[in-house]
């Protein structure tokens, strides 16, 4: 007998029609609770339906808004049900997103009934610094990027003997592809506040400030909703002072995902980062000591607190503990958001949760666009902290982008450089200059006029970036040039002697050619051509051509493709 139904309307749902779903279904059953939920992480099957019965829950995936798939759901048929993955379910730990995507992001009840503020509840119960104590011996590190045992961190602000002390929940996810921290808010924003609220008690802070991208609207009203409820519920007095909690939307400039530029852009300054020390926990927010930690890691604090710290730290490795989040996307089969233990290899992610073929799998862009390309034939490398950076990449916040056999190495660096040298603050030289030189070096190269010095050049002028940077930025900023050059230098070589891309996604080095032996003149390349390079006769214009792949997209016969310039004449 089905008990309810449960609609996934994160973000990723409601992009994938799942509003419509719920409007539909909504409409027609009145017998039946029907739930709004968020994601539970497989982004490539929504939108997702959770029918609960009183033996077990059934999935299903692409739901579509008719009676057919009403029907059929009701009638509980094995029709559509949700292809996990490999072993996907095996291999994912689920901790930190348990309840992600099972329970009324906005329900205070449901929460509660799930063991929500538990962790608080026994955090109060214990002095603050046994409670620091406790995430120290969990050996939590941050997961926004830089890794920084987060005991420890709080034990700094603890030490303060300030009355006024800030939180800053660090909500600006800014990577290309990196969705973890609005995954959070969206489908478990009482656990957000719940391990902000344990920060707060633990380190005596009286504010705190949620720093989330305006871009992220659900993730903001669901927010306000659970922070309402936490005042209604008197959750947010503690020892008996009202603990100040504020949401300040982000503008959407990278760099105010540093810590420093984050403080400044709250007190209404330009968000730019400044030389420390001090140290934020010594002197931030209005010259407050102030603790800056990201979504993901204040998710993981009730859990610590409720299992404790001993227990939390029996999974990851020796220096990177409990479970991580990553954003999969790219060339394999399974988008979405998996949380996997440390320790995991890049191979079990790629291959057998994210359903990558061996054979089409060039590399990984791990880290954002910060990180470092890592090949193929260093997947069975640990994902931890300090592998990682053997490697030349970096964990970042958790984004992984898999880029398949097809794809340019070469481009793929000029395409994240492009997104750092932009976001760019203009603080210090080194990272507003020197990214923009390494820029126009790589649009030299992937346009066929580099010569071989331009690769010893972007070497050189990388590393100095990395040492002359004020912030994590521009001391990242180079890694995917840097990884690119160290493990695909055969491509750079090629692009500057050979003047051809392999990969044939170099523009400039590329020819659309239509077979006109094969073409049934249909015109729809023609009429789809936005710079009429194709003439009446059916031959491409390639000085005129700017390679868009519109004709390639709506050819019917797939007569239409890229060669390497110059490859045939007409």
């Amino acid at each position: 007998m089905i008990k309810r139904i449960k609609i996934g309307t994160g973000s990723c749902g409601v992009a994938a029609g799942a509003d419509e779903v719920f409007s539909f279904f909504s409409e027609h059953i009145k017998d039946i609770d029907l739930v709004e939920v968020g994601c539970i992480g497989h982004c490539y099957a929504e939108p997702i339906i959770e029918v609960e019965t009183d033996e077990e829950s059934i999935f299903y995936e692409n739901v579509k808004p008719t009676k057919e798939y009403l029907n059929k759901i009701l009638n509980l048929e094995d029709f559509s049900k949700l292809q996990i993955g490999g072993n996907r379910k095996e291999k994912e730990y689920l901790k930190v997103t348990k309840l992600a995507g099972r329970i009324n992001p906005v329900s205070y009840d449901e929460y509660v009934e799930n063991q929500g503020y538990d962790g608080l509840k026994k955090a109060l119960a214990m002095k603050p610094e046994e409670v620091v104590q406790q995430v120290k011996l969990s050996g939590l590190r941050g997961r926004g990027g830089g890794g920084f045992p987060t005991g420890l961190k709080w034990s700094f602000l603890a030490a303060q003997k300030d009355e006024e002390k800030v939180l800053i929940c660090n909500a600006d996810e800014g990577d290309p592809g990196a969705f973890m921290d609005r995954s959070m808010m969206e489908s478990v924003p009482h656990q957000v506040m719940e391990g902000m609220l344990i920060a707060a008690y633990a380190t005596g802070a009286s504010s705190i400030f949620l720093y989330v991208r305006a871009e992220y609207p659900l993730a903001i009203k669901n927010l306000k909703i659970a922070i309402k409820d936490i005042i209604k519920h008197k959750i947010n007095i503690i020892n008996g002072h009202d603990i100040f909690i504020k949401i300040k939307e982000g503008a959407g400039a990278f760099v105010c995902g540093e810590e420093t530029a984050m403080i400044h852009s709250l007190e209404g300054k330009r968000g730019t980062p400044r030389f420390r020390p001090p140290f934020p926990t010594d002197s931030g927010y209005k010259g407050h000591p102030t603790l800056i930690n990201n979504v993901e890691t204040f998710a993981n604090i009730p859990i610590i607190l409720r299992e404790g710290g001993e227990e939390y730290a029996k999974f990851g490795t020796e220096n990177s503990k409990g479970t991580k989040l990553f954003a999969l996307a790219g060339d394999l089969k399974y988008s979405g958001l998996v949380e996997v233990p440390m320790g995991i290899t890049i191979g079990e992610i790629v291959y057998e949760i994210g359903g990558a073929l061996k054979s089409e799998v060039k590399a990984v862009q791990i880290g954002g666009p910060s990180g470092g390309c890592i090949p193929a034939e260093h997947f069975d490398t640990p994902v931890d902290y300090n592998s990682l950076s053997s490697l030349g990449a970096i964990m970042g916040s958790g984004g992984l982008i898999v880029i398949g056999n097809n794809r340019c190495m070469v481009e793929t660096a000029r395409y994240f450089l492009d997104f750092t040298a932009r976001e760019s603050c203009g603080k210090c030289t080194f990272c507003r200059v020197g990214t923009t030189r390494m820029l126009e070096t790589l649009e030299r190269i992937t346009a066929g006029e580099g010569v071989e010095e331009d690769i010893t050049f972007l070497q050189d002028l990388g590393d100095k970036i990395k040492k002359g940077s004020l912030c994590g930025l521009g001391q990242t900023a180079p890694n995917p040039v840097i990884s690119t050059i160290r493990y695909y230098k055969n491509e750079y070589l090629r692009h500057v002697n050979e003047k051809q891309c392999e990969a044939l996604e170099c523009n400039a080095l590329v020819d659309v050619y239509i077979d006109k032996e094969n073409c049934i003149e249909c015109g729809l390349c023609i009429k789809n051509c936005p710079t009429d390079a194709i003439s009446d006769d059916f031959i491409v214009n390639n000085l005129k051509c700017t390679k868009c792949n519109s004709c390639i997209e709506v050819c019917p016969k797939d007569t239409i493709s890229r060669i390497p310039r110059g490859g045939i004449s007409e």
